[in-house]
């Protein structure tokens, strides 16, 4: 599996009345045909984006549908559904016949059904609901990585920015938060992700001294860079700024410190810090537009769920609502080839 994943602001469909059930179902058909669906599979993903947007109207009064294309040799659409109603009993309701409402009780089912990749979370917080299609017959390899991405007042610039290039067995990430917010800071970032992106699977250390290159002149930023070997189960980490990052497995949680500083402008150089036996566990790393004071052991069962899950269900209730605000969950596993 190699591929090469670029920084976008994730969609936000708001579900606020009936009105939006038929705007949501139209918009991520559209997304569907960008990523090449024919009639039958656009059919199944509008099908989805109803039941999901129906049942926040029923259960919950509102919440939202994230919604992105999969980039890779095929691609995909994701579908993300969140609220802050009371939750439900997700092994009963996977039921056909199944309703707390008096409907016909068969939206989970069909859902299950029709996504390739299906996977809830739900407590007394509220519910998270993931479901990814990609063209009927086609053989794709999920890969169990959830990125959100949202700008400050919903600016079409960003000021954080993420890469994740995948090799083989190993995997390559950076994450930039440029100063401040809006098209200055976004200029920044995207400054450092050209210099990631022409040679991803370098050192850390020396990729953080080409960023720190490449963004002189701009604002400069926070930067981390992350690179796990799936075949040695080692992560090497380097991070300048306030980029949080923790793994997280059975055990006590590893908090991974970054360093003071501003790439771009002025950080003393530092050496990378590798992290062994960590093959079977989460690498979430955020932008500071999330408050670092959670802990998935608050949400039973959660580190469990699909790392999409798990970076909506953050951003939902940790997100500040001052700043541009990036969260990336990866599963840290043994790739295929």
């Amino acid at each position: 599996m190699d591929l090469s994943l670029h920084s976008h602001i994730t969609q936000v469909l708001l579900i606020e009345d009936t009105s939006h059930v038929g705007h949501a179902r139209r918009t991520v058909q559209k997304l569907a045909e960008q990523a090449g669906f024919d009639e039958t599979d656009g059919g199944r993903v509008a099908l989805v984006v109803t039941e999901l947007a129906s049942n926040i109207l029923k259960h919950a009064r509102s919440g939202e549908l994230h919604v992105r294309l999969l980039p890779g040799e095929v691609q995909g659409v994701e579908l993300i559904a969140i609220d802050r109603g009371n939750g439900f009993d997700v092994q009963a309701c996977m039921a056909d016949g199944f309703s707390t409402r008096g409907t016909q009780g068969i939206g989970l089912g069909s859902v299950l059904r029709q996504a390739q990749v299906f996977d809830v979370h739900s407590d007394a917080r509220g519910s998270v609901l993931l479901a990814r299609f990609f063209p009927r017959n086609s053989r794709v390899k999920d890969l169990r990585m959830g990125i959100t991405q949202h700008s400050l007042h919903n600016d079409p610039a960003c000021g954080d920015v993420w890469e994740v290039a995948v090799k083989g067995r190993q995997v390559s990430i950076l994450m930039i938060d440029g100063l401040g917010h809006g098209p200055e800071a976004q200029e920044a970032g995207m400054a450092g992700a050209r210099a990631f992106i022409r040679n991803p699977f370098a050192d850390p250390g020396a990729l953080l001294e080409d960023l720190h290159f490449d963004m002189r002149g701009s604002r400069g930023g926070a930067a981390a860079l992350a690179r796990f070997d799936g075949n040695t189960g080692t992560l090497r980490f380097t991070g300048i700024g306030n980029i949080g990052a923790t793994l997280i497995g059975d055990d006590k949680p590893r908090g991974i410190p970054s360093h003071p500083g501003i790439v771009g402008l002025q950080y003393r150089k530092i050496a990378p810090i590798d992290y062994g036996d960590c093959t079977g566990q989460l690498l979430i790393m955020f932008s500071d537009g999330l408050q670092s004071r959670w802990n998935l052991r608050d949400y039973p069962g959660l580190m469990y769920r699909h790392p999409a899950i798990i970076a909506a269900v953050l951003h939902r209730d940790f997100c500040r609502g001052r700043d541009d605000v990036t969260v990336l969950v990866m599963a840290l596993e043994t790739l295929d080839d």
